[in-house]
């Protein structure tokens, strides 16, 4: 009876070997034999169970005409944002793309307020004025719709860092689209000269809206196109690995050693957005081999459970508690009211008086209060 309860007892950690990560530049490489502990295979498990839900629901929403216009689910790249989130502190900054709802929420952001941006409401995090591409909260810029321009201005985010010696730093994502940007590499310069303390994050989902990254890129190792930044390729489908590769990467940048470098190898189960079906330019089959060998919540659960770590009930225990968020916000994100048109104009300024502001026409004014 002894060594039934013992061999039966939840562990409180455990460790484990990862994939070692490829490397430019770079003498070391993040560890590949790693701790996590129960409460934080707990707490990344129901974090990305509930990125994942709100996805899928978004999803639903989406064509039941209730969400409108640009829409960019997440879910299949729940690794990259837990991971990040994991290892960087709260008063760390972060910009992303369009791309965005997962690392609202990572960042503080409530799926009651998500889901009520989605659908253009009061409640909403931008107050209903933003939608899925402009979500903002502390120490999160967005939610940017211009492909790659929100690496310029996470550079810039960086800089005040520097300049202000906060011993701070700021995580720049995009996606393998907008790795051929001109821009982006006019800000690896400008980042490597100032030694600024930013992580360029490129996510290679595989695909830049239709067009598989073989078609698009003549190098696809995104790591080493910094050429004089140092750079790290990671299994993005591992929360894990990304959260040692960007803890490796934040002790690189608090050093004083300049920006890196990541490429996060991950995939998105929906098209680029909702108006592509996802299955013109792969397969249906490819989809659903990745979600069986690499789906990223599976696998942390295959990890809890096979070492002891949790018990299935736990787990679904959580399962039951997160579709419960889900469906409470979705009935808020449907039965706000929507912005009054007297807001439409808010918030230009900050902590200005009010203003007037032209209409559509010169005789058509509006009131901007801050």
């Amino acid at each position: 009876m002894c060594c039934r309860q013992l061999y039966t007892a939840v562990l409180s950690h455990h460790q484990y070997r990862i994939l070692k990560c490829d490397v430019h530049k770079l003498d070391e490489t993040p560890a590949t034999q790693v701790v996590m502990t129960r409460e934080e295979g707990l707490q990344y498990y129901r974090t990305m169970q509930t990125m994942r839900r709100m996805e899928l629901k978004a999803d639903q929403l989406y064509k039941q005409k209730i969400i409108r216009g640009f829409c960019h689910l997440y879910d299949g790249q729940e690794a990259c944002a837990v991971g990040i989130e994991a290892s960087i502190n709260r008063n760390d900054h972060l910009i992303t793309a369009y791309r965005a709802h997962g690392y609202t929420y990572t960042r503080g952001g409530t799926v009651k307020e998500i889901m009520a941006e989605l659908t253009g409401r009061r409640g909403g995090i931008a107050k209903g004025k933003g939608g899925s591409m402009h979500m903002y909260c502390k120490n999160f810029y967005g939610g940017n719709g211009i492909v790659g321009a929100q690496v310029p201005l996470g550079a810039g985010v960086a800089l005040a860092c520097k300049f202000q010696g906060n011993n701070e730093l700021c995580v720049c994502l995009y996606g393998d689209g907008a790795a051929n940007q001109g821009q982006i590499f006019e800000t690896y310069n400008m980042a490597a000269l100032w030694k600024l303390p930013v992580i360029f994050i490129c996510e290679n989902n595989r695909y830049g809206m239709g067009t598989s990254v073989e078609r698009a890129a003549a190098s696809t190792d995104y790591f080493k196109r910094g050429e004089f930044i140092p750079g790290l390729r990671v299994d993005g489908m591992d929360v894990l690995c990304v959260r040692e590769a960007t803890r490796f990467a934040a002790d690189h940048c608090r050093s004083g050693k300049g920006p890196i470098l990541m490429e996060l190898q991950t995939y998105r189960y929906h098209g680029h957005s909702m108006s592509d079906p996802g299955i013109s330019y792969r397969t249906r089959e490819e989809i659903q081999e990745v979600r069986s060998k690499s789906d990223p919540i599976s696998l942390l659960k295959d990890r809890m459970l096979s070492n002891n770590m949790a018990s299935v009930e736990e787990l679904k225990d959580i399962d039951v508690e997160v579709r419960k968020e889900i469906e409470d916000a979705a009935q808020f994100a449907t039965t706000d009211p929507e912005p009054p048109l007297e807001e439409l104009c808010n918030h230009i300024f900050h902590n200005n008086p009010p203003v007037e502001v032209r209409g559509t026409n010169p005789w058509s004014k509006l009131k901007s209060v801050s």
